[in-house]
């Protein structure tokens, strides 16, 4: 009896340890395919972000793809212009800008007018300038030497005439250049700067009359000054360009200059070569030669340089 109960508790001994060892099995088992759980997470994890790299390249292509045009070129940014320009082409060259700028929206084109002298020198100083238009080929050809005109740009395009002037209520009986001696006060353009002002001086040069013209002159500094001294009567008589007389009713044109006593008046445009804006600046002055600037530049009393 004895023997009995000792087997039985061994028995029961064994059975004990058998379930607790299974219990601890399960229990491994379980915290494994919590762990493997875990690695699978982090993986899916890391592929979703991957993807994530992939939608936001996919968009970045996407985006840069919506910044062409429709012929697959970039979108046009926009650019401004800097064109200097003669004086006396203040009137035509503005109209043309606005046209230029409706046909080329993402264009700002930004006159400064002056003598042709002064734009010469402004851009032999440096000063930022895109396309140069002269009244003249002196100023061009005196940089194009000096190297600050981009090669193979220049353009002759158009041609003027040199006249004189008087008030329009004038009564000195001046009707011809041999007469402009009868003018107490003579309005002419800086002959060191002024193109106009250079004409002039070859008109009387070749009359015989310059020395006794500078004793009466006032010298101004560009051709549009000259006009507006005889228009108000400050200046008896004046030298100027046949555009400038056109555009007021305040100057009579009573001559123009005698045949062969000048050369010709050829206004010349090109680009300059320090342009930070060059493809722009190509295309203006393209722009300047074509049919619709010609006819802008006629209408002002331009003749083209055939």
């Amino acid at each position: 009896m004895k023997r009995f109960k000792c087997v039985l508790l061994f028995v029961l001994c064994m059975t004990a340890l058998f379930i607790v060892g299974c219990g601890t099995k399960n229990t491994g088992g379980a915290e494994g395919a919590a762990d493997g759980s875990g690695t699978e997470t982090v993986t899916d994890t890391a592929q979703s972000g991957d993807n994530g790299n992939a939608t936001l390249a996919d968009t970045a292509g996407e985006e840069a793809a919506g910044n062409t045009d429709d012929t697959g070129g970039k979108e046009s940014q926009p650019v401004e212009i800097l064109v200097g320009a003669a004086a006396s082409l203040q009137n035509s060259m503005e109209e043309i800008g606005k046209l230029y700028q409706a046909a080329n929206p993402n264009v700002t084109v930004t006159f400064t007018f002056a003598s042709s002298g002064a734009l010469q020198e402004q851009i032999e100083q440096g000063a930022p300038m895109d396309v140069f238009m002269s009244a003249a080929l002196t100023q061009m050809t005196a940089l194009e030497e000096e190297g600050l005109i981009l090669d193979g740009t220049k353009k002759e395009l158009l041609e003027n005439k040199i006249v004189l002037i008087v008030p329009k209520d004038s009564e000195l009986g001046i009707t011809s250049f041999e007469d402009i001696l009868k003018a107490p006060t003579i309005a002419l353009g800086d002959p060191e700067s002024v193109p106009a002002g250079q004409y002039a001086e070859e008109v009387f040069t070749s009359l015989n009359m310059l020395e006794d013209v500078k004793k009466q002159a006032n010298y101004a500094s560009d051709v549009t000054q000259v006009l507006t001294w005889v228009g108000t009567g400050n200046a008896d008589a004046g030298v100027v360009y046949a555009t400038d007389a056109m555009s007021t009713d305040a100057v009579t044109v009573v001559a123009e200059a005698p045949e062969g006593s000048t050369s010709r008046v050829i206004y010349p445009a090109a680009v300059v070569k320090d342009t930070k804006v060059e493809e722009a600046a190509r295309a203006f002055v393209d722009y300047l030669a074509d049919k619709e600037a010609s006819a802008v530049f006629e209408k002002y009393g331009f003749s083209l340089n055939q």
